[in-house]
């Protein structure tokens, strides 16, 4: 019996699919698994080497540079057609509200701006043709927060609402907007955020895999929201419902970091 997913992932074959920060991580997994299913793949990073070692390994083509800048060059790699744009890059910048102003830019610019960019570039032809489809890889923080990162948390939260306003405004144009909200994943990214990663992210880590995963099962059933842990439904709610009870929680746990860092 063929699985549940299976038809979605028969689509795939030759679509054209570009994934930032795709050198290691979230961004390689995706990069995998669609090249798994027969798309055409772009891999960016940053760093060169890294793209070219990812685009080597599954047969896709490296577009190395800053995402925000690369969506020409991708498109033109893809032969004039994207079908899937996975805004992948991110960082994850730690501090609180005195993080010096360049670090608050830097983020705003990869966590936000890139895929505003992104989504400029590409929605005139995604819009004229009648489909598209705009993946943003947020983190669970976008919708709750993350302790000892505010550049990070508020940034995300950004990139989330972002995604929304993109799926409100266009799905009836047949444009298509996943965003992907893990917890703690298996990541560089997970080891840089530190003492705060080690006690928030690391119990209920998974590996990247299991992200591609998850996102493939959502675009299977058209799910604006992807959960690769389930369990942040339940704290995204309790948010809505009772926001001063879970600041209150938050805080708890915003305190016990503290007390692991004397």
């Amino acid at each position: 019996m063929p699985s549940r997913g299976r038809p979605f992932v028969d689509s795939l074959q030759g679509t054209g699919v570009v994934v930032t920060g795709a050198g290691g991580g979230i961004g390689a997994a995706l990069a995998r698994r669609f090249a798994a299913s027969g798309a055409r793949v772009v891999v960016n990073d940053l760093d060169a080497g890294k793209a070219k070692a990812v685009a080597d390994e599954i047969g896709a083509r490296a577009v190395p540079g800053d995402a925000s800048e690369i969506v020409a060059e991708a498109v033109d790699a893809l032969d004039g057609t994207v079908d899937i744009y996975c805004a992948n890059a991110g960082l994850a910048s730690g501090g609180t509200e005195a993080a010096d102003e360049q670090i608050w830019a830097d983020a705003w610019d990869v966590n936000v701006m890139a895929h505003v960019r992104a989504a400029k570039a590409l929605l005139p032809g995604w819009l004229e043709r009648g489909s598209g489809r705009f993946v943003s890889t947020v983190s669970a923080a976008g919708l709750l927060t993350m302790v000892g990162a505010a550049p990070y948390s508020v940034t995300k939260h950004g990139a989330y609402a972002f995604a929304e306003w993109l799926s409100l405004t266009y799905r009836h144009r047949g444009i298509k907007v996943h965003a992907i909200c893990p917890q703690g994943v298996r990541t560089d990214m997970l080891t840089a955020a530190g003492s705060a990663g080690e006690l928030v992210l690391a119990p209920t880590a998974i590996e990247p895999e299991d992200v591609a995963e998850a996102l493939f099962a959502g675009m299977a059933e058209e799910r604006f929201l992807i959960l690769p842990h389930p369990e942040v439904a339940g704290y995204y709610e309790a948010r809505a419902a009772s926001p001063d009870r879970w600041l209150s929680n938050m805080n708890h746990l915003q305190q016990k970091w503290e007390a692991v860092q004397k």
